[in-house]
């Protein structure tokens, strides 16, 4: 069994890795933002219906925990569309990687919020963090990340770690992982939709675009579903910390897309604050018990 949740975690971080491999060619033939998420929540909402279905699982929610998907919905849907605006601005595994600090965010919220004793471990982590993320903003030529890149990705990382602290806290804890996916997913393609709806900027891809249709596929299978159903696999057999801690692969997956398929350009400077990123979430994760993505 342990090494069965070893392997589905290694799949649902390397899966969760590959969000820039469907999205950037996306957005190389024009395809807006709120689209390629639209369909990427819709059609992994379809997908984790037919799961339900398939093994006999209810659909029945109450009221009150109804009204608490619905805002776990709209911080899912803020999350994943600054996270991917913020590739139009910054290399995405750099990007990735800046999301990955998710888990020192709901160290501090638990900390601020819940009166949660910061241990000094943490304490450290955050400092290396914010070392790593230092190196990372300006380059040794003196130029720097995009302000807003930066300021999306955080936004991105900051409504993910309140959705976490929001299924902890709340009686969400004790329903089923897929059928909250399923329904936050769900709340996530209505948010997209009424925005493209109001923007009236809906771009669908022609039925003759065969290449726009499998990145689309893509992106709801492996980095959605796959992801998900991996990640709870996982902490099924190994438990929620060491599924989180095989998640440093997320950002490592990214980066190597990026330079490999995309031509992105890793300094020295860059390698190493990525390093310390990865390293200190890893020791946080470690030392709590941070629970799963989508």
């Amino acid at each position: 069994m342990k090494h069965r949740g070893i392997i589905c975690g290694i799949l649902a971080a390397v899966c969760y890795g590959t969000n820039p491999l469907g999205a950037l060619p996306l957005y190389a033939e024009g395809v807006n933002t709120s689209s390629v998420l639209f369909f990427r929540f819709s059609i992994a909402t379809m997908m984790l219906g037919i799961v339900l279905i398939a093994n006999r699982k209810s659909f029945a929610v109450t009221r009150a925990e109804l009204k608490t998907i619905a805002s776990l919905g709209g911080l899912m849907a803020a999350s994943s569309l600054t996270y991917y605006q913020s590739f139009h601005y910054m290399d995405a595994g750099i990007a990735s990687t800046l999301l990955f600090i998710y888990p020192i965010l709901v160290a501090i919220i638990m900390a601020t919020l819940f009166k949660e004793r910061l241990s000094k471990q943490t304490i450290l982590c955050i400092i290396v963090t914010l070392c790593g993320i230092a190196l990372l903003y300006s380059n040794d030529d003196g130029s720097t990340l995009s302000l807003m890149g930066v300021m999306l990705v955080f936004a991105s990382a900051i409504s993910y770690a309140i959705y976490i602290v929001g299924i902890n806290k709340t009686s969400l804890r004790n329903v089923a992982t897929l059928k909250i996916s399923f329904y936050v997913l769900t709340f996530g393609s209505l948010l997209f939709l009424s925005r493209l709806l109001v923007t009236h900027d809906f771009q669908v891809p022609s039925t003759d675009e065969w290449r726009l249709w499998i990145n689309i596929l893509c992106l709801a299978v492996f980095p959605t579903v796959l992801s998900l159903v991996c990640t709870t696999k996982a902490i099924q057999y190994i438990g929620a910390t060491p599924t989180a801690i095989l998640g440093a692969l997320e950002p490592v997956t990214a980066v190597v897309i990026g330079v490999s398929v995309f031509g992105e350009v890793i300094t020295s400077r860059i390698a190493i604050g990525l390093l310390l990123i990865i390293i200190s979430v890893t020791f946080v994760i470690s030392d709590g018990n941070i629970t799963l993505h989508l």
